[in-house]
């Protein structure tokens, strides 16, 4: 399985250069079955690794442009009178995909942005009331503008809980730059890489990543770092039972896609930024802690690992 895993990641990384990181922890995140909110400037690349990882995997994709008059029912769908049968029949909206990226999600509104805390957390949506099932697998990719961008509305910290992971792609550095200017544009690129895996393969992946082992002494170390962030005066208030399970999952799926079937304190360090920056607040008069990585760093080195 490694074989194929480093494989999709080779095929991404033609496509988005310089950011093995990232990319690998895009498909960590999609492998935990979780979802991936992308926080950058424009034009770094985050539709482009959302196109590529749904062509790569061989998934179904929808992309859903946010805007400040978009509407629940854009998203989810809506019922449509029709005449010759003298009914209403309801169409799927773009949802109802297996990745679907939320694009600009903080461009919409609250009451848009809500339309998809269901999905993602029951992979089903409650409209008209009937229950529908989304398709498996469901992956929410959302991009994010900066706050300080005009136009925004910040996403609610329920909803932010939801996504498994937040990252950053950044600038490319120059050596990554210079290919890119120098070679095929990326949509090209994009049209010729051939899927490397098959949705009913990735579900496949995805439940063996529940069977990897975390040992008792692994769970001891997670907990410190669970109560580090509840009791640390940096922050506004801990991580809660649900951020503990996230880094479980996706420490799980970091030593999967590493060919290890236990997880390491390695590998929760290796994802812990990902899955905490967008979970902590500062506590008053500390703005500046969370914005330079350094709390993250602290808290590695003032839990041991036990």
């Amino acid at each position: 399985m490694t074989a194929i895993l480093d494989e999709i990641i080779d095929r991404l990384g033609r496509i988005i250069l310089g950011k093995q990181h990232q990319l690998r922890l895009a498909l960590a995140c999609l492998l935990a079955r979780g979802h991936l909110l992308i926080e950058d400037l424009p034009g770094v690349g985050k539709t482009t690794l959302a196109h590529s990882l749904a062509t790569v995997l061989d998934l179904h994709y929808q992309r859903i442009q946010f805007t400040s008059d978009l509407l629940p029912a854009d998203i989810l769908g809506v019922s449509i009178y029709d005449r010759e049968t003298g009914s209403f029949h309801f169409h799927n909206g773009p949802v109802f995909s297996n990745i679907v990226l939320a694009d600009e999600i903080n461009r919409a509104t609250p009451k848009a942005q809500s339309a998809l805390l269901e999905a993602m957390e029951e992979h089903q949506i409650s409209i008209e009331g009937e229950t529908r099932a989304l398709p498996e697998p469901f992956f929410v990719i959302a991009t994010q503008n900066p706050a300080h961008q005009v136009g925004t509305f910040p996403l609610p910290e329920s909803q932010l809980d939801r996504f498994l992971m937040s990252i950053e792609l950044g600038y490319p550095d120059a050596a990554a730059e210079r290919l890119l200017l120098q070679g095929q544009d990326r949509r090209t690129l994009l049209a010729e890489i051939e899927p490397a895996l098959s949705a009913a393969e990735l579900r496949e992946l995805q439940a063996q990543v529940d069977d990897v082992h975390a040992a008792d002494a692994l769970l001891d170390y997670l907990q410190a770092l669970l109560d580090y962030s509840r009791h640390s005066p940096h922050y506004r208030h801990g991580l809660s039972p649900r951020a503990g399970l996230a880094l479980l999952r996706s420490a799980k799926a970091w030593a999967f896609l590493h060919g290890r079937r236990m997880v390491l304190p390695e590998d929760l360090q290796a994802v812990l930024p990902a899955v905490i920056s967008h979970r902590l607040q500062p506590a008053s008069g500390q703005p500046e802690i969370l914005s330079t990585g350094e709390h993250i760093h602290r808290m590695i080195e003032t839990v041991p690992v036990t």
